[in-house]
């Protein structure tokens, strides 16, 4: 298959007939763009409705083989293999997809492809914390690092997916003593999303906190305020002289009930060219799957980092044990 990019529209002998109904956990305003773009070049129609990542896999399951859907896009390796294990999904086969795609951030059968990445890192305070004094994950337990630390709550998918790793690494009784450290070192109770945590920060309630990384990307070129609040932060990347840094993606699947298959597979393969994972990287601060994909500013200030090469399929099944290491630690 070939797959024309570029802002020029595709001649009309290359574009294709039809149409193609995604089922979108992003907002609308972070994905409108390349499916209009993607819509401008192939001639296909995206149909499009966008929701919580809960909301749609409810959605997908309540309508069966009756959905209108032919892809399913979320967050987080865990809603994805979520959505797998439900039977949502079916395999797909693409050569593009698979060299486009590194192995670690996808199905390993194809039943979904990670679209876009983001690292769970640590952000501390500039004016009050020595970066040097936190260099892994494991150092947020340590007991004389005292109470200062931020997090959002067990309920997040994103913490689960980072327990989950750590279990794949380091087994569940290394992961649940190390869960007991860092709630022992709260300095308030989980609570807000990632963007809460560096306000935190910036407000002296924490001294460090584990966020997304895109989050950060976001405030640093938000409102005022948000750019005030992100400026006192700096940005640890975790575990460079063991496994790497926790990486998660937002990602993609074919529905198992999918009626215009071969536009959905044109979709994703779409969204991993270099143009689309470039405008990610630009306007959202998410790192490209896509490798040599230019990341802007922003992304390129933070420096390269090691990544953790575990292969995200992994947090799925890992989830559930994760989730009653969490709760019996007392992660709330």
């Amino acid at each position: 298959m070939v797959l024309l990019v570029g802002l020029v529209v595709a001649p009309v002998s290359v574009r294709a007939a039809g149409e193609v109904n995604l089922y979108s956990a992003r907002q609308e305003v972070l994905i409108k763009p390349l499916l209009d773009l993607f819509s401008q070049q192939t001639g296909i129609k995206v149909n499009l409705v966008a929701g919580r990542p809960e909301a749609l896999l409810q959605r997908l399951r309540s309508e069966g083989r009756n959905t209108p859907a032919d892809l399913l896009l979320t967050v987080d390796a865990g809603n994805l293999n979520g959505a797998m294990a439900a039977g949502l999904f079916q395999p797909v086969r693409s050569a593009l997809l698979e060299e486009a795609v590194p192995a670690a951030l996808r199905d390993p059968e194809g039943h979904w492809f990670g679209l876009s990445a983001r690292a769970r890192v640590i952000v501390y305070a500039k004016e009050r914390f020595d970066p040097a004094a936190v260099k892994s994950y494991a150092d947020l337990a340590e007991p004389a690092l005292g109470r200062k630390v931020c997090i959002r709550s067990s309920s997040n998918v994103y913490n689960q997916s980072m327990v989950a790793a750590m279990i794949a690494h380091q087994g569940v009784a290394a992961t649940e003593a190390w869960v007991r450290g860092l709630m022992a070192n709260l300095g308030r109770p989980p609570q807000g999303g990632d963007r809460d945590q560096i306000n935190a920060v910036a407000a002296g309630q924490c001294d460090l906190a584990v966020v997304n990384t895109y989050y950060l990307g976001g405030m640093l070129n938000g409102s005022p305020a948000e750019r005030a609040a992100a400026a006192k932060v700096g940005l640890i990347w975790p575990d460079q002289e063991g496994r790497g840094t926790h990486v998660n993606v937002s990602g993609a699947g074919v529905t198992r009930h999918a009626r215009n298959l071969a536009n959905a597979v044109r979709l994703l393969e779409f969204l991993v060219s270099e143009e689309a994972q470039s405008w990610y990287a630009n306007a959202n601060y998410e790192f490209p799957v896509r490798a040599g994909v230019d990341v802007g500013e922003t992304l390129a200030s933070w420096g390269p980092f090691k990544a953790d090469d575990l292969n995200l399929a992994i947090l799925g099944e890992l989830n559930p044990e994760g989730v009653r290491l969490m709760d019996r630690a007392g992660w709330r």
